[in-house]
């Protein structure tokens, strides 16, 4: 098949436009350093002219959540926390406490006013003053725990828990570290600044010492103009296929959470996080072609293989001269297209992550046992319901897509996420209603 071919790609064309380029290029040097000037001074002109990215402000009240259409920024702090009071009173005046607080972080300013008092700690640890807002969201989402934890309805709300607040299955080939998986409440923070993003997660976990504890957080980042599909670290150009976040009709479709749910949950939606580590150092010995076939896109210009342009549409249909498919059967692009799924899409807004190395032993050829990087990418997908979006697509790529060889699922959870807040109310204030 067309995906076992490992020889790298002929280069030939390549090398005669290189040829032909250098002596384009002896004709031109003159011409090129008043060019390479201009294009300087207007760079820098509409960089000045760009808004500042620190003093960007996303609205916390509203009728959905940010974090989640809202464009992404460029640095994130996921943490999922679980209860350790067994008081519903408890997790009530909590989810208030970080609903204002919330709400202050994401205009820039302390998580609690300011109290000048020596013998307390400071309301607000201090790192980030001064750095502005920087286009802070602030997410949050309820696991399975909150609704039974031991198999006990510790708060009441077991028989609110939504169908669609499913426990994942065990997916092929997921290796999860119990670490890095769960939790009975998730926070995550989206920023243009990093620290921004962990002060956020990190002034949550102050105030609810003596009623959650860190389970588990994971720092992301992503780079890329603005407008523009930035690349995980494979290189490849990540959510091409996105539904439009700006339609809301595409949004209502795939996104929210509707009427056919709990009331309290409409306008939300069902967050999949996964912790997917990938063996970079296996990924970078592989052929251009290869790596292509495996994504079932062109690196360079994101652009599906057999086609000119990043948005150009996937065709299956397509095969090359022996008939066999232009894009592999078990390429990740269609293995995960719509087109495979009968039109299911879910909301992707992954972020790359980078935690140093450790020691790890590869479970594909040539299986080899090193210090190599823990890196990957924190999977983030929303979608209206799990059971139809995430669950059958993963399902189908474990199983046969040949990006496995190179990933491996560390981490696992599932989120229900609320509406938005309105002002005077708290997050997830209809699941507490009577």
């Amino acid at each position: 098949m067309a995906h076992d071919d490992d020889t790298p790609p002929k280069h030939a064309a390549r090398r005669a436009f290189l040829k032909a380029g250098a002596a384009t290029a002896a004709v031109g040097a003159l011409g090129a350093g008043t060019a390479a000037r201009a294009a300087t001074t207007a760079a820098r002109t509409q960089q000045a002219d760009a808004p500042d990215p620190m003093t960007a402000v996303e609205p916390f009240f509203g009728e959905h959540q940010g974090g989640i259409v809202t464009p992404q920024q460029s640095h994130s702090y996921a943490a999922a926390f679980d209860l350790t009071t067994d008081k519903r009173a408890d997790v009530i005046n909590l989810l208030r406490e970080w609903t204002d607080a919330a709400a202050r972080l994401t205009r820039g300013e302390p998580a609690r006013p300011a109290q000048a008092n020596d013998d307390k700690p400071p309301t607000d640890s201090g790192e980030a003053l001064d750095l502005g807002p920087a286009g802070l969201t602030i997410t949050f989402g309820f696991g399975p725990g909150l609704f039974t934890h031991e198999g006990k309805d510790r708060y009441g709300l077991a028989a609110r828990r939504p169908p669609a607040l499913i426990d994942l299955p065990h997916f092929n080939g997921d290796q999860l570290l119990p670490a890095k998986s769960g939790g009975d409440l998730f926070v995550q923070a989206c920023a243009n600044d990093p620290q921004v993003a962990f002060h956020a997660v990190r002034q949550l976990a102050r105030m609810g010492y003596g009623a959650v504890q860190m389970r588990w957080g994971q720092a992301g980042f992503q780079s890329g103009a603005r407008g523009k599909t930035t690349r995980n670290l494979m290189g490849f150009k990540d959510g091409t296929n996105n539904p439009s976040s700006s339609d809301p009709a595409l949004m209502a479709q795939f996104v929210w959470a509707g009427a056919d749910g709990p009331a309290w949950m409409q306008g939300g939606t069902y967050s999949v996080v996964r912790r997917i580590r990938i063996t970079l150092e296996h990924w970078d010995q592989m052929p251009l072609g290869f790596q292509e076939q495996v994504v079932g896109r062109q690196k360079l210009s994101g652009a599906p293989i057999g086609k000119q342009n990043e948005f150009d549409p996937v065709d299956l249909a397509a095969t090359d001269k022996d008939g066999n498919p232009v894009i592999p059967d078990n390429s990740h692009v269609r293995l995960s297209n719509p087109g495979s799924h009968d039109g299911m899409r879910l909301l992707r807004r992954a972020y790359s992550y980078n935690d140093s190395t450790n020691f790890y032993i590869e479970r594909w050829p040539p299986w080899r046992q090193e210090t190599e990087y823990d890196a990957g990418l924190l999977f983030i997908a929303h979608q209206s319901d799990p059971r139809t979006a995430f669950v059958p697509i993963n399902e189908k790529l474990s199983k046969f897509d040949m990006m496995n060889q190179f990933t491996t699922h560390v981490g696992s959870a599932i989120f229900a996420c609320p509406p938005g807040v309105k002002q005077g109310s708290f997050i997830g204030a209809g699941l507490f209603e009577a």
